[in-house]
């Protein structure tokens, strides 16, 4: 009989594994059972109720300025001269409450002639005016 040698076993070198996994399956118990589970505040919503019934209608006419490419001014439809806008303005107000205005200009309008229109619709007593720039 043919006797081995001491290292050439590969039984030998086995490494029992057991142990190890059950002390992972404890501490991952442990980790659960002390894990607290806070719940996240945040601000509640409070929905309007879904009605059926539509807003009142309003009749409330919005007070328009165009700025053209040549510098002609628009108010509401009408061709008005920079020194007219003021009071045309205030003509408006008096038939309608109204406390904001849109300014339309045209992108190859003159930004003075626009500023200029700012000036005179918050002279008038406009105090929210918006400028969009479009075709």
């Amino acid at each position: 009989m043919k006797r081995k040698k001491h290292g050439s076993s590969d039984d030998d070198a086995a490494i029992d594994m057991t142990p190890m996994l059950d002390i992972v399956f404890i501490m991952l118990i442990f980790f659960i059972v002390t894990t607290s589970f806070v719940k996240e505040k945040g601000l509640e919503v409070s929905r309007p109720k879904d009605s059926k019934t539509p807003p009142p209608p309003t009749n409330v006419k919005s007070l328009s300025i165009r700025v053209n490419e040549d510098g002609t001014i628009v108010v509401n439809g009408r061709q008005v001269d920079i020194r007219r806008v003021e009071a045309n303005i205030q003509s408006f107000l008096a038939e309608n409450n109204q406390d904001s205005a849109a300014v339309q200009a045209h992108p190859k309008a003159e930004h003075g002639d626009v500023t200029e229109v700012i000036n005179e619709v918050k002279r008038a007593g406009i105090k929210n005016v918006s400028v969009l720039v479009g075709k």
